[in-house]
């Protein structure tokens, strides 16, 4: 059977940067490991695959896999399959876009206009909580091998926060020490476990490029992503380490997080919290994409 396929760079309004996304459209019919193939085939970081809601008051339900395992959200994915559904309804203007994914329906709001790239946000499908750490800033150090002197800023230190998806969030003192991480693999697992999520994500205040906030790269070796260009689902789990160790007043508030310079994959992620209370009570993530490719799938 022969099935419709785009590829996007998702948050990036320039093809060829940001983190590349496969959209397989009209995927009845294919079970989990059909896609699981698929998704391995294609190698990016995720690949979504649609298919008809089971609520019809929902746009279309959704499955996201890493080239290894299948995901219960994903943010580039999200993104990118909102405005996908949006081109290909051959739609402008501003349009709601409700996911099924499996953490839940995600809302989105799609924006398609003439003077810019598409983009599209979501709301954060849960408010990141914090889990149990299982490791030292000396397990941490040695995974990425940094020196302990190198993990930290300002008030930050290493956190673990679920918001959607587990990240081990590590904090660094500059953009030159995000730059010299290398995985040691030898001590990856006892710094941040050994499940199909375990993960790090890097960040600094510095930043590559004026009025951004934070700076930042993601690994994920054990999901079959070595690095990843732009993670919308870490940034879900950074909102508990921002308002953790931030201090915001009450109000609304936007950061701007990059990702995937070291890879020469230029990504921006725009994070708008809501804070009550010092606590985060509502989040959006957003970002452009931009549709790469199209073809068709043997499948």
């Amino acid at each position: 059977m022969l099935r419709k396929f785009s590829i996007f760079d998702v948050f990036s309004d320039v093809a060829l940067a940001g983190n590349q996304l496969g959209v397989v459209f009209d995927s009845e019919g294919l079970d989990g490991p059909s896609m699981q193939k698929i998704a391995r085939e294609f190698n990016f970081a995720e690949t979504i695959f649609l298919s008809p809601p089971q609520n019809a008051d929902y746009t279309s339900a959704v499955r996201i896999f890493t080239p290894r395992n299948e995901l219960p959200f994903a943010g580039h994915p999200t993104v990118g399959a909102a405005v996908a559904i949006t081109l290909a309804q051959g739609k402008s203007g501003d349009h709601a876009v409700v996911l099924e994914e499996q953490v839940g329906p995600v809302a989105c709001q799609v924006r398609i206009a003439a003077d810019h790239a598409p983009f599209a946000s979501f709301e954060l499908p849960v408010i990141a909580q914090e889990t149990q750490a299982i490791s030292t800033d000396h397990d941490i150090a040695k995974a990425l091998s940094l020196s302990l002197d190198d993990i930290g800023f300002d008030n930050h230190l290493p956190a673990n926060f679920h918001g959607g998806l587990p990240y081990t969030l590590v904090p660094v003192k500059d953009l030159e020490t995000v730059g010299r991480v290398i995985l040691d693999m030898a001590h990856w697992r006892n710094a941040f476990g050994a499940g199909s999520h375990s993960s790090a994500y890097v960040y600094c205040r510095e930043t590559a490029r004026e009025g951004n906030h934070f700076h930042a790269r993601m690994f994920a070796p054990d999901a079959g992503i070595p690095e990843d260009p732009a993670t919308g689902s870490a940034v879900a789990s950074m909102v508990g380490a921002i308002v953790k160790f931030e201090n915001l007043d009450d109000g609304e508030h936007v950061f701007n997080i990059e990702q995937g310079f070291e890879m020469g994959r230029p990504s921006l992620i725009e994070l708008t919290l809501t804070i009550q209370g010092k606590a985060a009570v509502a989040g959006r993530i957003g970002g452009f994409a931009v549709e790469f490719a199209s073809g068709t799938i043997h499948a």
